[in-house]
Order: C-alpha cells, then structure tokens, then sequence
C-alpha cells in the first residue's frame, strides 16, 4: 500500500470516510482539486462527485474545486477544418460546463507543492487539498518551427492547422480555395494530442479535390517524422494501402523544422540533413509536449509528464499517494485522445473512491483503451480501437466487422453522436465510452 500524505487519507474505516465527506471545504481548502477543466477533468470531477453521492457518502457543495483560467471548452474542431461543422459549435463557455456544485477557481495553477498537499496560483492564491487530480493536458509548441506563427497569421501564406481554434477555419478555406498545387500535410516526431488527426484533414481534403474535379490538378502528400502511417500494425497497413491505392504521397521519418511563407517553401529534418520543399497548401501538426509548469516540478518525470501508475492512474511515488493524473498530462503509455478519458476516468474515480474510504486502492485498473476515429473521406471513417502494447481492441467488430475498413456507420458516430454525447454526457461525468451509459464496476 502506498504510504499517503494527507491525515484524511489514513483513515481506513467507512465512518472515517463519511466524516471526510462532511466537513465542508475551507475557502481555500478542498476535498479534491482538479488541475484542468478540459475533457479529463470536467469528466473526472463529476464523475468523483458522482461516485460518493451514489455510496451514500455525498461530498458538500464546493468540496471539489476545479482550477482553470480558460473562458472556452472546445472539442471537435477538425470537422471545422473538414467543413463539416461551424467554428462555434465546437467551443462553449466554460463556466457553463461546471455545475454549481463544483467550485470554479478560474486560475492557473504556477507551481505544484506536494510536500504540503497544495498548489500556489499564478496570482499567488495558495490552495490546498487532500486529494488532487492533474488534467492539465498538454501544451503546442507552435513556436519550436521558425516561421510557422508569421505563416499561420498571413491569410495568403497557405499555411494552416486544425490544432487551433483560431485557424481551424483557415484549414477549410485553404483547402476549398486550392485549384492546382502541391498540398502537404505533416504530422510531428513524438508525443501528440490524437495521432491519427493529422491525416484525418488530409483524407477528407483529398475527398473534397475528387468530388470537385481537382484530383488531377492537386497533388497530395504526407509528410510525417513517425516511421509508419500509425502506431498500431493492422490500422497502420490499412492507411499505407489507402495512401498507395489514392496516390497520396508517403513520406516517412520527415519532420518539419521551418516555414518560410514567402518563398512557400517547408524544411523537413531527415536523417540525412534537411531537405525544402515546395508548397502550395501546407497544413501543419505542431510539435507538442507537457505544460511548462509540469516540467520539473516534483509530481513529474524527467519528460515531464504526470508519473501515474499505467494501471491505478495513482502517482508513482509512495509520498505522493494523494496525486493523480489523467489525459494527456498523464505518463501512461497510450495515445492522447478524449475517448482514453472515457475508460480512463472511471479507473481513477473508482481507486481515489476506494482510498478515502477504505484506505487502499480498489481493484479498479486502466488497460490502456484508447480509440482514434481516423476519417478517411466524406462519409467513410475508419474507427481504431486499441489498448496496451498496440493491440486492437474493437467495440463494433462483431456487429460490422474489421474497424480497419472505412465505414459510412462510423463516420457518423464521430460527426454527429459522439459531438452530442460529448456536450450532453461526457462532461458531465455519466458518459462510459465503450460502456455507455453504464458505469464500469471492479472487483475489490
């Protein structure tokens, strides 16, 4: 068992649970302290909130803070880049999303302080906790490529990303603008937020040049710093025959280092140099990595990701048995996409439950499921499904068959069910993912 800081978290009796859960939080004192309001941490929190009303040990009103400074939710804003949704049905307001049972801190955390079970806010607000949840997500590093922000800000340099709110809608306009060229999609060496994103805008920008007249006039490649076309085998081979059979250009362990918008001119670090190419349309996935404010602090690895337990979602140090993580700030050894939070969530939920109300970890464990809905063109969507070590594990096969083919069914999942149980469920912690509506149970 790991040892825990907080006196709250040595009580191993259910009655020491129910005392935990009725004394009402401190200004600046709480049960539970979510670092994140993204789709992790909206989805953790009233899942928490949730799980000890259902045991009849309900937190008061307040005793879970959620700390965040955005004023926006977004989700979903690739369809904008495909032209299948508009730029503002794909952000809410934040302060809509948490209900007034939670506490709202709309702050950002500036340094994590674990030894004394508290963070210190960028306005030097101090709040402590004996529980805390880190949902950070994690952070684009737009400006690691010189030339990439100037280029992304002229509305003539042909360079666009979906990874942005403020230039999703400069990905459509670009694409449905392009009449003749060279159209490139790249995708970064390492770690990214939805893996398969990438070539998602690149297949349905292919669709659009097909169904419009322009397949022989535009040309299309894909540029990526990864060896394959995706991570896992079977997807993988499936995207590298659709690639060779739509005469989309392949080109592997090539990752994009400069952007010169004047000259329409993008370099690509190789491992024999670097090499310029010309451009007419680039679309670029930044380089991404762990919030600045994670690295080096004492809750992360040397890479600077949250150390968790791949199983418990627990932190990796027995002195910090009061630490949590989930989502794309996390260590866990899968790809960082919202339906990871989905299997994700429950798994911490049950085990920080099981902590505070029995003293040990519940027998709750994390798989590493994770899925990536991999658009392929206007009304086909291949729909990835895997877990640990890169091995499919599908929802739909025995209903449809091989998720690696391309499906009109699953393109609809992504483009309309999965965006109306995102707002209407997800978010609101009652939404399971491969489970449904139904909260997963574990063995103790």
């Amino acid at each position: 068992m790991l040892a825990l800081r907080s006196k709250a978290f040595m009580r191993s009796s259910p009655a020491a649970a129910r005392r935990w859960a009725s004394t009402a939080a401190d200004k600046d004192n709480f049960k539970v302290v979510v670092v994140g309001a993204g789709s992790g941490g909206l989805t953790v929190a009233n899942q928490i909130y949730n799980r000890f009303k259902s045991a009849g040990k309900a937190l008061n009103k307040g005793d879970i803070a959620i700390l965040d400074a955005a004023e926006y939710h977004y989700y979903q804003v690739t369809l904008v880049g495909a032209g299948l949704k508009a730029k503002d049905e794909t952000r809410r307001r934040l302060d809509s999303l948490i209900p007034s049972h939670l506490a709202h801190i709309p702050e950002n955390v500036k340094t994590f302080e674990p030894k004394s079970s508290s963070v210190t806010t960028a306005s030097g607000r101090k709040i402590t906790y004996e529980n805390l949840v880190v949902a950070t997500g994690l952070q684009i590093n737009w400006s690691t490529i010189p030339g990439l922000e100037k280029a992304l800000a002229d509305p003539a340099s042909g360079v666009s990303s979906i990874y942005s709110y403020n230039t999703c809608d400069k990905v459509w306009r670009d694409v449905d603008a392009l009449r003749s060229g060279k159209a490139i999609f790249t995708q970064p060496a390492g770690v990214i937020k939805c893996a398969g994103a990438p070539q998602k805008i690149m297949w349905m920008a292919w669709d659009r040049y097909q169904r419009t007249g322009r397949g022989d006039t535009v040309s299309v490649d894909f540029y990526t710093g990864m060896p394959s076309m995706f991570s896992v085998k079977k997807y993988s081979d499936a995207l590298n025959a659709l690639r060779q059979e739509r005469g989309v250009g392949g080109h592997f362990a090539h990752n994009l280092v400069g952007v010169n918008a004047d000259a329409h001119k993008a370099t690509f670090k190789t491992a024999d140099g670097t090499v310029d190419v010309d451009y007419t349309l680039l679309h670029v996935s930044p380089p991404m990595g762990p919030l600045d404010v994670l690295k080096g602090s004492p809750i992360s690895d040397e890479a600077g990701w949250v150390s968790v337990d791949k199983a418990t979602l627990r932190h990796t140090s027995a002195d910090l048995g009061n630490v949590w993580a989930i989502g794309d700030c996390s260590s866990l050894p899968t790809s960082k996409t919202a339906a990871a939070i989905t299997a994700q969530a429950p798994v911490l939920t049950e085990n920080l439950f099981s902590v505070v109300d029995t003293g040990r970890v519940a027998g709750a464990e994390y798989d590493g499921y994770t899925s990536c809905p991999l658009l392929t063109g206007y009304g086909k969507l291949m729909l990835a499904e895997f877990k640990y070590g890169l091995e499919p594990q599908e929802s739909f096969s025995n209903v449809f068959g091989d998720q690696a083919i391309p499906r009109s069914a699953f393109y609809y999942l992504k483009k309309d069910f999965f965006p109306y149980v995102y707002w209407n469920y997800m978010v609101k912690g009652t939404w399971f993912g491969s489970k449904g509506f139904s909260r997963p149970t574990f063995g103790q």
